[in-house]
């Protein structure tokens, strides 16, 4: 009793298509779906940007790991040879 139905939506859907007509719907949903897809794509991209930075940063940890490696064998070779 207290639900809409299928008939309550279609006389809602009519009242609207009259009102707006089928024209200008058209053109709505297709901003609407622009948009929704814009978000998306930006969404993505954001976290993409995100997971590059992480890599990026491990990449600069490992290198400079490996240049104090390097660097700690040449003062251990100095050491021993003076």
């Amino acid at each position: 009793m207290g639900g809409i139905g299928i008939w309550q939506l279609l006389i809602i859907a009519v009242i609207v298509v009259l009102l707006f007509g089928t024209k200008k719907l058209r053109n709505l949903g297709g901003d609407l779906g622009s948009a929704i897809k814009g978000f998306k794509n930006a969404v993505g991209d954001d976290k993409d940007s995100a997971t590059q930075t992480e890599k990026s940063s491990d990449t600069l940890a490992d290198n400079s790991t490996a240049t104090s490696n390097s660097h700690q064998k040449e003062t251990q070779k100095d050491n021993s040879q003076a």
